[in-house]
């Protein structure tokens, strides 16, 4: 393979990622947790972590919600391997401010450090903040402003700049980056603006969880689109949500309880169908299948016994995709059975 296989957890940001009532696994979105999930997936050869960004809890206004950069800086100081993704929505924050920022981390990190460039679709964060929301396309053009801006400060690049939204006049940031050009920058987003900006300042193109033939068609058409000059090309990473068994049928029950599970979160779910995007191909795409978790969720088929799973992954690393972002629930021990049962058979199938 051209690139190596890796492996990521979601960071529990606002709690459990399948169903939010499961005894099993009681709503914890704490720092004192996610910094143990953290530290126990660097021990079990984890190679990622994302830490999504909410400011207020997606789901539910009452329910608690970790903060992604204060978060992300602490993680870069206690791990020592790992890689950490920070998610970022470009209206929350300068992108002078950002950048130097994502340098800091950079340097506490010892250049592991990532920012996921996401363009948001959760209404109440931005309105009521007073920050506003604006349409699909106009939120495309912002950000690709935004991370233009980041990008050349993250270079250590002296920037002039005149924009629809920023002015800025010879802004350069010190120390430069050490380790590298700059941190890597992931890209979220399926519609045609997010294609179009992956494909002009990404280094990783974050794809939802989908059938294989959907993977590899988003994958076709992305990879086949120019790239600036002296920028390598994209590499692509998959979400997708985990139940591997010893055998398919115990796959299968676990999936349909986590489903009656989720069935509790329904009224939650509706009224959040209100704080949606309409425009957002994300949540298009989920429609089209029963599912649990999120970003796609089980919709990528990785449910089953320890050998098809590892199967199924193998399949989607040949057609490209490099990183697989994973949920679990119960997060913790479904990680570590993971590690053990289905990593080694992956990279067995890969040899």
């Amino acid at each position: 393979m051209s690139q190596p296989l890796r492996f990521g957890v979601w960071a529990l940001v606002h709690g459990s990622r399948a169903a939010l009532q499961d005894p099993a696994e009681p709503y914890d979105a704490s720092w004192a947790r996610n910094k143990a999930l953290v530290l126990e997936a660097e021990r079990l050869g984890y190679d990622s972590v994302l830490v999504a960004q909410h400011t207020i809890n997606p789901h539910d206004p009452s329910l608690d919600q970790l903060e992604a950069w204060t978060a992300s800086a602490a993680l870069a100081a206690l791990t020592s391997r790992i890689e950490i993704i920070a998610a970022i929505k470009p209206y929350l924050y300068h992108p002078a401010v950002l950048a130097k920022m994502a340098q800091q981390i950079e340097h506490i990190s010892g250049g592991r450090f990532a920012i996921n460039l996401v363009n948001a679709w959760n209404r109440p964060e931005l309105e009521r903040a007073g920050i506003g929301f604006a349409e699909h396309d106009e939120r495309y053009a912002y950000g690709r402003e935004w991370i233009t801006v980041v990008d050349a400060l993250l270079r250590g690049e002296a920037l002039t700049h005149r924009g629809d939204n920023f002015r800025i006049d010879d802004y350069q940031l010190r120390p430069a980056d050490p380790f590298r050009a700059r941190p890597r920058i992931y890209v979220g987003g399926e519609s045609e603006p997010a294609r179009s900006l992956v494909a002009a300042h990404g280094d990783v193109w974050f794809i939802n969880g989908q059938p294989h033939d959907d993977v590899a068609a988003l994958i076709a058409d992305v990879s086949a689109r120019p790239r600036p000059a002296g920028h390598d090309a994209l590499r692509f990473g998959l979400s997708a949500f985990v139940i591997a068994r010893e055998t398919q049928s115990e796959a299968d029950a676990h999936l349909e309880h986590l489903f009656a599970l989720a069935e509790l979160d329904k009224p939650l779910r509706e009224r959040q169908k209100a704080n949606i995007d309409p425009n957002a191909v994300m949540h298009q795409t989920f429609a089209r299948s029963a599912r649990v978790g999120s970003n796609g969720g089980t919709a990528a088929g990785l449910v089953g016994d320890y050998d098809t799973v590892a199967r199924r992954i193998a399949e989607f690393h040949r057609a490209g995709i490099e990183l697989f972002m994973l949920q679990f629930q119960p997060f913790e021990a479904d990680m570590a059975r993971f590690a053990e049962e289905v990593m080694p058979r992956v990279r067995r199938l890969l040899d």
